[in-house]
């Protein structure tokens, strides 16, 4: 068997074989050898030394009894020899367990305190979080950390010393791996102990580096934290206290509002403009406010919470721009609801439309009505144009139906004051209220301003007297039965400006000529599609007067296929092409070319007597 070695011990610990002696029957009577160099190994159950003394080896009984044959007991000579060389192996293996043992020592104890005095700094690192939401506190913790890591740092260079002094004696005793954990024993082996004192050493050294590495790394990202958490307070700090500033400057200037009903009429607008001015200027100050409040929600993630003097002026500062923003809006709203129902262009001055016993409502969806508190009734149409449809009936006698829808025209044209408008300057009113998008939706309101202003320069070009508020409220009952007859508010700017466009006083070849513009492309080119949209429009008008079967009805779709025969098969037709086919004077279209025939006839002079009244030459029909 070979001897076991001890890493990291130069020497063997032999154990003595069996003596044996040399039969004296096949031997001389003299010894094999004196005393051969012993060669014994520390067995297993050999006792563990101590820390104060190496324990006697286990010696075989044979060694004491010796082997019975026939050159008999050993020797007490050799037996002397054996005896010395095992007690001076026992001698060195004691003075070099208590030399490990000693060495051991002096590394243990400062280990033990390094782990004691790492675990106390990362109890009081981790005392110094949260941090408190507050500048001068956060500077006063950001001292107190950098004291701190000042301490720790002047450590270092001792467990440095103490781990690599570790490092060299485990080099120096290196020890194996237990593959299954062995419960401690009196029967412990000196190399089984030199290897647990190591193994304790190497467990003491791997706790301290590893304490050492996470408490100053956590030291790092604790100054990293207190710096990124007092930059991001003094941001907040900074910002509440220019938000504070901007505010108090706005609530002086909202403290100095008149109220509405001190304002006069004509300064309606100047007041609407100087608030949205006011709106404007201080509109950075929304990003401001969600800034803070941004930063504030960073810190509350990073476990810092503002103090409660921070958080009462962040509250504030919030409540305040709250209150700034709602003012401002209902400002706003009241100025321009009091432009709207005072102002120039507002309804207000078309209550003058009508008499008593009748009053001129606004519904929700500021579509009008009318309230005749004598018969207590409403109805959606003006008292005049009740009368003027009562007096479009007398005409029902005409009997060709083109003839019948162009007289009941010219009687609405020339009670709304159409026929005096001719269509140029209609066109500029549409430029000036931003008309030229056809899909664009009308409401009320902005149907009063086009035809207010329409009329305001009928007065001017015409140099006539013009009653505005009558011709103005008459114009837009007779726009929403035609193209709004379910009172929603809303027509689109098309049905708008076609309306106004068939009874405007214009040569009906520059009508035709605008309406095909309003659904043409860019290159005046108009599909299927359009032009159906373009006749259905149209033949709302005569609808309205309940002309509509004699014109083909509501379906558009024959006019348009009708129309297109005249593009050569192409998908577009041009504007020409639509003249030539409406000159042809086609069912849907027909009775504006009769409108304008009639219109004619009214200025014609017959050199003829009247046989009533014999005047001569009679002007109009005959």
């Amino acid at each position: 068997m070979q001897p076991l070695v001890m890493q990291g011990c130069p020497s063997t610990f032999p154990r003595c074989h069996e003596w044996r002696v040399v039969d004296h029957f096949h031997h001389s009577s003299s010894l094999r050898s004196t005393c051969p160099q012993p060669q014994v190994r520390v067995a297993a159950a050999t006792p563990a030394p101590s820390h104060h003394g190496a324990g006697v080896p286990h010696l075989s009984p044979k060694l004491f009894n010796g082997s019975v044959g026939a050159a008999g007991p050993l020797e007490p000579p050799a037996m002397n020899l054996c005896w010395n060389e095992i007690k001076k192996k026992s001698h060195n293996l004691r003075a070099r367990l208590e030399a490990f043992s000693d060495h051991s020592g002096k590394l243990q104890i400062p280990l033990q305190e390094i782990i004691d005095w790492l675990s106390q700094k990362d109890e009081e690192l981790s005392a110094q979080l949260p941090l408190q939401g507050d500048v001068i506190l956060v500077q006063q913790e950001k001292e107190t950390h950098a004291a701190f890591m000042e301490d720790v740092k002047s450590r270092g260079p001792y467990i440095y010393s103490v781990l690599e002094s570790a490092q060299a004696f485990l080099s120096q005793h290196p020890f194996e791996e237990l593959e299954e954990p062995r419960s401690e024993s009196k029967d412990t082996s000196p190399r089984q102990r030199i290897q647990n004192l190591s193994r304790f050493v190497w467990k003491q050294a791997t706790v301290a580096s590893e304490l050492w590495e996470k408490l100053t790394a956590r030291c790092v990202d604790q100054h990293r934290h207190i710096e990124r958490t007092l930059e991001q307070l003094l941001e907040i700090q900074g910002a509440m206290e220019e938000l504070s500033t901007t505010l108090t400057q706005a609530e002086g200037v909202r403290a100095t509002w008149e109220p509405i009903g001190d304002l006069f009429i004509d300064s309606l607008p100047e007041h609407i403009q100087a608030l949205k001015l006011f709106k404007e200027e201080f509109s950075p100050m929304k990003d401001g406010v969600k800034l803070v409040n941004d930063l504030a929600h960073q810190l509350a993630i990073s476990d810092v919470h503002l103090s409660m003097e921070n958080s009462r002026a962040l509250e504030q500062i919030n409540i305040r721009w709250k209150q700034l923003q709602v003012s401002v809006g209902e400002r706003l709203k009241q100025l321009q609801d009091a432009h709207r129902d005072f102002g120039p262009g507002s309804q207000h001055f078309l209550s003058s439309s009508v008499q008593v016993p009748w009053e001129r409502a606004i519904s929700p969806n500021k579509v009008p009505y009318y309230i005749n508190h004598q018969a207590q009734t409403t109805c959606w149409d003006h008292p005049k144009m009740t009368e003027l449809y009562q007096t479009l009936a007398d005409l029902n006698n005409i009997k060709f139906s083109a003839y019948r829808t162009a007289m009941k025209l010219r009687r609405v044209q020339k009670a709304l004051r159409l026929d005096l408008v001719t269509l140029t300057t209609a066109l500029e009113i549409f430029n000036e209220h931003d008309l030229q998008a056809s899909e664009h939706v009308m409401d009320v309101v902005e149907v009063i301003h086009c035809l207010t202003a329409l009329y305001e320069r009928l007065e001017e070009e015409r140099g006539i007297l013009v009653n505005v508020p009558l011709c103005v409220d008459m114009s837009l009952n007779w726009l929403l039965n035609v193209f709004d007859s379910g009172r929603s508010g809303k027509m689109r700017a098309l049905s708008f400006k076609t309306g106004i466009a068939c009874l405007c006083g214009t040569e009906v070849k520059e009508k035709l000529q605008y309406l095909f513009s309003q659904v043409a492309n860019s290159g005046s080119q108009c599909d299927q599609r359009h032009l159906g949209v373009l006749l259905h429009e149209a033949i709302q008008v005569p609808r309205q007067l309940g002309e509509v079967a004699a014109f083909g009805g509501s379906n558009v779709e024959p006019s348009v296929r009708s129309c297109f025969r005249f593009s050569t098969g192409k998908p577009v037709i041009e504007a020409s092409q639509f003249l030539e086919w409406v000159n042809l004077e086609p069912q849907s279209m027909v009775w504006l070319a009769v409108l304008h025939r009639v219109t004619i006839a009214e200025q014609v002079k017959h050199q003829t007597k009247c046989s009533i009244c014999r005047q001569c030459p009679i002007k109009g029909f005959r």
